[in-house]
């Protein structure tokens, strides 16, 4: 193995920008699945031309996702990303490719178009140098990980299943950190029958549903635990049509964060145990938690104190942090895979106008992906 592999992919620099330029600026927002189609069809060529077996899983609404496969034998290393965004077409010209005091800015540069650029170079260096793998490594590329890899779920797990660990290119944390554990997540929605009657005349006939759903409002905000890691958050209400007819119809959004399988199962059931207040009133829950939480397990503490150690051989240290958001390693620990999340680019700005990546870090970052791929 080469000795400094941080100083080789600094050597190559220019030309890991170029390959990231390529890929931002074919813009691939989630829903537009001509756009993102075109982005798989372009990385998909650039793996094949490594050597890799690359497999399309069609999608009807999406984008088809990629299974790009290097190595042999049946023990293999899943590594997980997504190349759709939450920028739409058109974003480029607002927020355009540009490298300034640093950093270089553009859609999708950050969340998480390097992170793939950044396996492709770990991948090409670890053929040109003839390096042997211990198991084969099989990249899944999402295509619909911003709105929360409806099609691609199952066939993550089915992935993470067959895999002995997962390594996640999505961004470090914000001070660089590696992410150990991240929340689960997902939405309720509240729904509230109540019974219109006039204002005025006949005010005790109705049944006032904006009444009804703000005892459940601040019933549910209750249930926050910080050290739980648990957080509710009634994001958004709606109900009423004028103000002299007592409203028959209120709903509420809840956004809901946790970060243990046994804390998604409570608010499960609180939620589903709700019963009304006021008589005649109806509630009705849908939605749930779709995202089960990334626990920090006995397994990512260790792939965590691998990661370092490799790290220290490049001469930088690695931190670990838990975060809120939530990523397709939720998928591929919730299945009992080892899951280690955060090895993509260091930066900001994810879904916002100043996304961007900061160039002195990549080839530390990629350093650290050839040598996990290379000793996991």
């Amino acid at each position: 193995m080469t000795a400094n592999w941080t100083a080789y992919f600094r050597d190559q620099l220019p030309d890991i920008l170029e390959e990231l330029r390529r890929y931002v600026e074919m813009e691939s927002p989630t829903h537009n699945k001509e756009a993102v189609d075109r982005v798989g069809a372009f990385i998909a060529d650039r793996f094949r031309a490594l050597g890799c077996r690359v497999d399309t899983y069609p999608q009807h609404e999406y984008g088809d996702q990629l299974r790009v496969e290097y190595g042999e034998g049946e023990e293999q290393i899943l590594v997980l990303g997504h190349f759709d965004t939450v920028k739409e077409i058109g974003s480029l010209s607002r927020e355009p490719w540009r490298i300034e005091d640093g950093k270089v800015y553009g859609p999708g540069t950050y969340d998480m178009k390097a992170g793939i650029v950044f396996c492709y170079y770990a991948l090409r260096a670890i053929i040109e140098q003839k390096l042997p793998l211990s198991r084969k490594l099989v990249f899944f590329w999402n295509t619909d990980e911003e709105t929360g890899s409806l099609s691609s779920e199952e066939l993550i797990k089915e992935e993470a299943k067959r895999s002995r660990c997962a390594l996640v290119i999505e961004p470090a944390a914000g001070d660089g950190s590696l992410k150990t554990s991240r929340k689960g997540g997902g939405e309720f929605l509240l729904k509230v029958k109540g019974r219109a009657a006039h204002a005025g005349n006949d005010h005790a006939k109705g049944i006032n549903a904006i009444e009804e759903l703000a005892h459940h409002v601040l019933t549910i905000q209750s249930w926050t635990n910080y050290e739980a890691g648990t957080t509710l958050s009634v994001g958004t209400i709606q109900g009423g049509s004028v103000s002299n007819v007592v409203p028959d119809y209120a709903e509420a959004v809840i956004d809901v964060r946790v970060s243990t399988a046994e804390e998604a199962a409570r608010i499960t059931r609180l939620m589903h145990q709700l019963q009304p207040v006021l008589p005649g009133a109806e509630l009705i829950v849908e939605g749930g938690i779709p995202k089960p939480p990334m626990e920090r397990t006995a397994g990512t503490e260790h792939l965590f104190f691998h990661a370092r150690e490799q790290a220290r051989l490049e001469g930088f240290d690695l931190t670990e942090t838990g975060v809120g958001g939530t990523s397709d390693g939720n998928f591929a620990a919730s299945v009992g895979t080892p899951t280690l999340d955060g090895l993509g680019p260091n930066g900001d700005g994810a879904h916002a106008s100043h996304e961007h990546v900061e160039i002195d870090s990549i080839p530390q970052k990629i350093a650290l992906l050839a040598r996990l791929f290379t000793t996991l």
